[in-house]
């Protein structure tokens, strides 16, 4: 496994659709193990593979560290319910704002071995899944932000002695 730059808003890779997956090679499956690894070298819950430059429809995801999701060729079929909340994205570091997503999203994706499977999600997980099929279609959460963005602190408490 190995750790691949994260792609940064204003890359061009970001703003296009990518391309379907028509088989799990091995070299899909690495990247798969690679994305998980920079994901969570990165802190973040979830990464499309434009975030690495490369264009297919591969996302990983994991948002309480315990279980993580690889969707390849992710469709939503179903959202009901909304919620507002900060989202940021590991391609705008530093930064987040306001964004209305699903309180609910029903997935369909392929394992990697192209099984397919129907996923049920709901609150950060299905927030995460909508996030990371716009990466799939060229789209940052920048276009959905209502209001500013804000500077994120991710400074620690200091302890005093």
């Amino acid at each position: 496994m190995a750790i691949r730059n994260i792609r940064i808003m204003g890359d061009k890779v970001l703003e296009k659709k990518c391309r379907t997956v028509e088989a799990v090679t091995p070299r899909i499956r690495q990247l798969a193990e690679d994305m998980l690894e920079t994901m969570y070298d990165a802190y973040g819950v979830g990464l499309a593979a434009p975030q690495v430059g490369i264009l297919k429809r591969l996302v990983v995801i994991d948002v309480d560290g315990e279980h993580p999701y690889i969707l390849i060729n992710p469709e939503i079929l179903e959202t009901s319910g909304e919620v507002t909340a900060y989202e940021g994205c590991l391609s705008l570091p530093g930064k987040s704002g306001l964004v209305t997503r699903p309180e609910k999203v029903k997935v369909r994706a392929f394992d990697l071995d192209m099984n397919p499977f129907e996923l049920e999600a709901e609150g950060l997980l299905a927030r995460a899944v909508c996030h990371e099929c716009d990466h799939l279609d060229g789209i940052m959460y920048t276009e959905h932000v209502e209001g500013p963005l804000r500077d994120n602190d991710y400074q620690e408490d200091e302890e005093e002695e």
